[in-house]
């Protein structure tokens, strides 16, 4: 979603995407920009159509009511 911009208003739409999620939107990216996958509170890495791995941020926490 941040490919063509300059580098301010990219961070202004993660940003909204962070809020909106901390109200209880999910939001799933698909970005090769690890700054952007840093906004996550998940990231799952793929590899020629392979999951090769799946990483919780435990600064993030994902939105309370998921967990219930």
């Amino acid at each position: 979603p941040t490919g063509n911009l300059h580098s301010s208003q990219a961070k202004e739409i993660m940003e909204l995407f962070r809020e909106l999620n901390q109200q209880g939107t999910t939001i799933v990216q698909v970005t090769h920009s690890e700054a952007n996958a840093a906004y996550g509170s998940r990231t799952i890495q793929m590899r020629d159509g392979w999951m090769v791995s799946d990483t919780a941020n435990p600064e993030l926490q994902p939105y309370e009511a998921v967990k219930q």
